[in-house]
């Protein structure tokens, strides 16, 4: 029998059509939801986590990460993450779609933006060390805070406006730390290379398929993804694969063989040495562990 991941999608009730919500964690907590956010769960939006006070850890895509004061965590839009309960922790959750920010900003800009939560371009947790830095982050998110309660007519402008400001930040901050250099040379063309991955993963992983799809040569493929995610072809297209396989694992109750062969592995052996290459474990261990 299937059991479904719980996929969550954008649902502010005090505001449906604005497309953002600003959620404090230690509330967030304490509500009584229709899925356990202790486990994991699929979302279907983008979420800035911002900590002020406490530390601890909350997991994104099967890794853990720990964090403290003036910790900033990155989740996209089709990740996977689960919370892990801290009393001491207190701090923001900037919840939107595409659509909050694509309606405010031109295309290049707006697609620029969403490169900030790309796991494949970035790290997914930024640091903000210093007291100037923490200080201006803290009076954005009071900033937005306060015009998200005064729901006007141009409360949803402002807020916009705010978060782009945020975002734009934080690009800043992982600038200066080489965690993120912008190549707008091959963006485009890696992004639909990336998403034409993640959905035909399962029915090929050969570097020739994905070239021709793309109308580009094998050679043009492999400068632009080492360009862009600094990784070869080939092992891009392994890293994704092996995600869609552990998304499959932990929410699916299919036997591995079964998941050998919708991963494409005709032979269940090789696909057991395929994951234990890239995890270090075996496809059981890993769904025990989560």
């Amino acid at each position: 029998m299937k059991k479904e991941l719980p996929k969550i999608s954008f649902d502010n009730q005090d505001n449906p059509k604005s497309y953002f919500d600003i959620v404090k964690i230690e509330d967030l907590l304490q509500r009584d939801l229709d899925h356990d956010i202790e486990k994991n769960h699929l979302v279907k939006f983008y979420i800035i986590f911002f900590i002020y006070e406490g530390k601890g850890y909350h997991t994104i895509d099967f890794t853990d990460y720990k964090y403290k004061k003036g910790t900033i965590l990155l989740v996209r839009k089709d990740q996977i993450h689960k919370f892990f309960r801290s009393p001491d922790v207190k701090g923001y959750l900037l919840i939107f779609t595409e659509e909050f920010i694509i309606s405010h900003l031109n295309r290049m800009e707006a697609l620029k933006s969403m490169q900030l939560f790309n796991d494949s371009l970035s790290f997914p947790k930024i640091e903000l060390n210093d007291k100037e830095s923490f200080s201006d982050f803290t009076i954005l998110l009071k900033h937005l805070e306060l015009e998200y309660n005064i729901k006007d007519n141009f409360s949803i402008g402002i807020t916009r406006s705010v978060l782009h400001i945020v975002i734009t930040k934080l690009f800043r901050i992982k600038a200066k730390k080489g965690d993120f250099v912008d190549k707008k040379k091959y963006m485009s063309q890696f992004l639909d290379f990336q998403k034409l991955v993640e959905e035909d993963c399962f029915k090929t992983k050969k570097v020739q398929y994905y070239a021709q799809k793309l109308g580009i040569s094998s050679k043009t493929l492999n400068n632009i993804v080492k360009n862009v995610a600094n990784d070869s072809t080939k092992a891009f297209i392994d890293e994704r694969t092996i995600m869609q396989i552990k998304r499959m694992l932990i929410s699916t109750d299919h036997s591995i063989k079964e998941i050998a062969f919708i991963a494409g592995f005709s032979d269940p052996t090789n696909f057991y040495k395929y994951f234990k290459k890239f995890t270090g474990s075996s496809p059981e261990v890993f769904r025990q562990a989560h």
